[in-house]
């Protein structure tokens, strides 16, 4: 699916009530942040279509890194979430957070502070709903939060569902198949451990400012138990050392984990001779399976 790429400001009250979002970035002040590589979404019918991709949403409690202004925040309350936590560190956007917060008593909560070191497993404590996790991601940390929750134990997660905006190029790796120049860590742990398909395309228009690339909504969905049951860890150290030397054959680049890679290919099944890219998600889990079994001491 692609999605319109030309905000449609309007003029006037928007559905909530609330005034239109470039009337509110103006008010505060609110240019978008390189630094903190804040892109805006203007639109509400297109930030609605993004909370509608994400599923009902009245049974749920939503956590939002990076609303900014609030305009994902706001159409996800308007699409019917029973409660919406969003994370904000820039400190200029809370008073337009706080706006939102008035509107709907109860439903929403903003959290000042840095998403990369929030305790998810305490906020997750105060949500009596099941949680997903929807995001516009400020996209210099991106890969980072994606990667951290993916790699949440114990599985399966404390999130229900997942439904996240990249740069293209981001997901295109996220969504890659062995064989293709995409295909690499991101691919392997998110392919493992959820079902994730990009549901929507945007254009740089779609943003203010307008980004230099294409953008990608991406949603995913928790496998319940992940097959083979390696630990992601495990699995981290497997492809940590694969995909860094992709160009070389396995039984080369795994010596970085191990004397003898041989030994461990074979007991995995694996021809030493295959490079990283040409292995499937399900072998890499099983390699990293075999590791985890290996005593310490022939490592």
């Amino acid at each position: 699916m692609t999605a319109s790429t030309e905000p449609r400001q309007g003029a006037g009250k928007s559905p909530d009530g609330l005034p239109p979002l470039a009337e509110v970035i103006a008010r505060y002040g609110l240019q978008a942040s390189r630094n903190l590589g804040q892109n805006f979404i203007l639109d509400l019918n297109l930030t609605r279509a993004i909370a509608r991709a994400a599923g009902p949403l009245s049974r749920a409690a939503v956590i939002e890194v990076g609303p900014g202004p609030g305009g994902l925040t706001r159409a996800l309350l308007l699409e019917g979430a029973a409660r919406v936590i969003a994370i904000e560190r820039d400190a200029r956007c809370l008073p337009a957070l706080a706006e939102i917060a008035a509107r709907y008593p109860g439903r929403l909560e903003v959290v000042a502070g840095n998403a990369l070191k929030v305790d998810w497993a305490a906020l997750v404590r105060r949500c009596p709903h099941p949680v997903r996790i929807i995001a516009n991601l400020p996209y210099n940390v991106a890969t980072k939060l994606l990667t951290g929750w993916l790699e949440s134990e114990p599985w399966p997660p404390w999130f229900e569902r997942m439904t996240l905006m990249f740069q293209r190029e981001v997901a295109e790796r996220i969504v890659a198949k062995p064989g293709s120049k995409s295909y690499g860590r991101l691919a392997v742990i998110s392919q493992w451990r959820t079902r994730p398909r990009i549901v929507m395309t945007l254009g740089p228009a779609a943003f203010v400012p307008p980004p230099k690339v294409q953008s990608a909504l991406v949603d995913f969905q928790p496998r319940p138990r992940p097959d083979p049951p390696c630990s992601a860890k495990a699995l981290s150290e497997v492809t940590a050392a694969a995909f860094g030397q992709r160009r070389k054959m396995l039984r080369s680049s795994l010596k970085r984990l191990v004397a003898e890679p041989e030994a461990l290919l074979a007991a995995a099944g694996l021809d030493p001779a295959l490079r990283a890219e040409q292995v499937s998600i399900r072998d890499l889990a099983r390699l990293a399976l075999v590791l985890e079994r290996c005593p310490a001491g022939k490592r």
